[in-house]
């Protein structure tokens, strides 16, 4: 779809923009001697008779004047000329992973520039009852970035972006690239649990655990992103909340040879590492593959081979070859629902909070690797399973809190919701096979009058709870109500 694959490079790029200057400023494209100024200039001003300027262009132009007590810069563009404001360079620090973006902002022009620099401007517009051009810094980003969109019935590939710009790369990070997803890797061990007897209302303790090699003499102490541990945590609310621990020990608990065969079933193809990491993403898989992995959960159990080719025709029309896409259902509908239903609720009440500015029914899940080198928003609507990669070609840190929520899921709900401008609401209809019951939220056990929260949640016919959550004074011990305590 051209439409969508246009918008889809301009949500793209403008995540990677946001992001690099999140990053910080590397610096001017070359510095000038004041003996260089006016042949410079000449050759900036004859690449602008085949390019005139206009808002939202962007040239190369040479900082003249750095004017720290106005702060200001002024710029010349060959025969043009334009300032511009701190309040558009303030982001221009230098770039320190290590260091949230927000702690070092500019308070002063002449921590950036200085006069001689060449650099790159954006136009803003022409300031009123004047010549001169309003003007902001900018830089060409250094991170990629990849966006894929399948519609769920049919799996037609809508859009395929494979990286920031074609002309620069012809290297397709949708579906070349192999990297870890991370925590958009979790719904696939999450929907394995499912069809093992877990369910979302399932509790398991969120506590410290160690695994020994004692061959290798290596220790292993998952944790969680802002190093915590919760206690009794209901399955619903550890994937809402993106909990390592408690993701390991399901893994740990439903086998990593049956996950991993549950993987394959769901459309991964890539080799997957037979161990516990696992369950965080440490095994690479492409964009296109996660897609359709989520797609099945949108097409209520049905893995529909992708499509980027639906037919050739000559020029009379004559159809010389057609692609029917193949359909296979690989788990049962009330799965499928029930991930739907969790993922809704990342969405509503956890780590992909920003997809509920859709204001529509929306699944999804945030990703994030160790050391923030790689960030990823998987999420769906009844009709399009959409996914986005940020990251380095050479692999280094995105920075500070640069996760698939900051980084990655801005780019996707920038894309998503000018695509589904105008179109219907549709809602994820609930399959037979599923039904709904109010159950204790801290226990996931049925309420009681002392119960302080509850939640209607879904099940699969068969495994609503039947015990009832203990009165306060009747609890001995966790195990009496927790699924395990490992």
């Amino acid at each position: 779809n051209v439409d969508m694959q246009r918008i889809a490079r301009e949500e793209l790029n403008i995540g990677l923009l946001a992001l690099d200057k999140r990053q910080g400023y590397r610096g001017p494209l070359r510095h000038l001697q004041p003996e260089q100024f006016e042949i410079v200039a000449r050759e900036l001003e004859e690449k602008q008779q085949d390019l005139p300027l206009e808002p939202g262009s962007i040239v190369e132009g040479i900082v003249v004047k750095v004017n720290n007590k106005d702060l200001n810069v002024s710029v010349r563009m060959g025969g043009a000329q334009g300032v511009i404001a701190l309040e558009d360079m303030d982001w221009a620090r230098q770039p320190d992973p290590e260091v949230p973006y927000r702690e070092h902002m500019l308070n002063r022009p002449g921590q950036a520039l200085r006069v001689g620099d060449v650099i790159s401007v954006r136009l803003k517009k022409k300031l009123e009852n004047s010549d001169l051009w309003s003007l902001a810094l900018e830089q060409q980003p250094l991170v990629q970035g990849a966006l894929l969109c399948i519609e769920a019935e049919t799996g037609h590939v809508k859009v395929m972006v494979g990286g920031r710009d074609f002309k620069e790369s012809q290297f397709n990070r949708a579906v070349q690239s192999r990297r870890q997803p991370g925590s958009a890797f979790k719904p696939i061990v999450y929907a394995a649990a499912l069809d093992m007897g877990y369910t979302p209302a399932t509790v398991i303790i969120d506590s410290p655990i160690v695994f020994l090699d004692e061959e290798q003499d290596l220790k292993w102490k998952p944790k969680n992103y802002g190093e915590k541990f919760y206690g009794p945590t209901l399955l619903r609310v550890a994937l809402g909340k993106s909990r390592n621990v408690v993701t390991i020990k399901i893994l740990q608990d439903i086998g990593i040879d049956y996950t991993i065969d549950y993987a394959h079933k769901l459309g991964i193809t890539s080799h997957l590492d037979r161990d516990l990491s696992l369950a965080l993403g440490s095994s690479g898989v492409s964009l296109l593959e996660l897609v359709n992995a989520y797609a099945v959960f949108n097409n209520y159990g049905f893995l529909v081979e992708p499509s980027f080719v639906t037919k050739i025709v000559d020029r009379n029309g004559n159809v010389l070859e057609e692609f029917i896409p193949g359909k296979e259902k690989v788990i049962e509908k009330s799965t499928a629902f029930l991930m739907t239903s969790l993922l809704e609720g990342v969405v509503q009440n956890g780590t992909g909070w920003r997809a509920k500015a859709l204001k529509r029914p929306v699944a999804g899940k945030t990703g994030t690797t160790n050391d923030l080198y790689d960030a990823w928003f998987l999420g769906y609507t009844p009709r399009l399973t959409t996914g986005v990669w940020v990251g380095f070609d050479e692999e280094a840190s995105l920075g500070q809190h640069e996760t698939g929520s900051r980084a990655a899921s801005p780019i996707w709900v920038g894309f998503m919701k000018r695509v589904l401008e105008g179109t219907p609401v549709r809602v994820f209809q609930v399959p037979e096979g599923v039904v709904f019951t109010q159950i204790d939220a801290e226990t996931g056990l049925l309420p009681i009058p002392e119960s302080k929260e509850t939640i209607f949640e879904c099940f699969k016919e068969g495994t609503v709870p039947t015990e009832t959550t203990p009165a306060p004074e009747t609890f001995t011990e966790p195990e009496q109500f927790f699924k395990m305590d490992m």
